[in-house]
């Protein structure tokens, strides 16, 4: 059996989780500033499997505005670069003997207008996910007082506890994404 207190600290362990997962969302879009998680999605062909760049490669900063790549495999710098070119992110390395130069080029208005929307539209995604936890929560709560596990009272202030939690968590997430989006426009 379950208890109320279980289910709140349930609740903020999972809003937790959703806000790292939103985190690392917010990584992988792209400012104009170069960020080394940029290229965590891209997957390079490693003898046969699809391996990711960290797997095969050292991927550090140069400067602000240029991710490094190097190969730890002599022969894996034209793969990768391929690998870099062929992704969604509309980079394009340029080799330089053993070591890879991945430039972030200066982004447009619209880009950065696109970039913003979609910062905003996960930011949404993750407060339904808060939300949705809310919900599930306060749900266990009525099924323990149906029950005649709880009394109402208890209920009522497990709602408030939990509604804190949710507003705690969604300014959170409000606030990464104002963060994020002066990050785009003021590169």
């Amino acid at each position: 059996m379950t208890t109320i207190a279980e289910i709140r600290k349930t609740t903020e362990t999972k809003m937790d989780q959703s806000i790292a997962a939103f985190k690392n969302n917010l990584t992988k879009i792209r400012t104009g500033r170069a960020n080394p998680a940029l290229l965590d999605t891209v997957q390079v062909d490693y003898y046969g499997s699809l391996m990711p760049i960290s797997q095969v490669a050292n991927v550090a900063l140069l400067d602000a505005r240029t991710i490094s790549v190097q190969p730890w495999e002599k022969g894996m710098g034209p793969k990768i670069e391929k690998a870099i070119r062929d992704s969604d992110l509309g980079l394009n390395p340029a080799s330089m003997g053993d070591l890879i130069r991945v430039p972030m080029p200066p982004m447009s208005e619209e880009r950065r207008k696109e970039m913003t929307k979609l910062v905003r539209h996960e930011g949404e995604n993750a407060k339904i996910a808060i939300r949705n936890l809310r919900r599930d929560a306060n749900e266990h709560v009525k099924k323990l007082v149906k029950d005649k596990l709880a009394s109402e009272d208890d209920q009522k202030r497990s709602e408030a506890d939990v509604q804190k939690v949710t507003d705690k968590h969604i300014a959170e997430i409000d606030a990464m994404v104002a963060s994020k989006e002066q990050e785009i426009m003021a590169v």
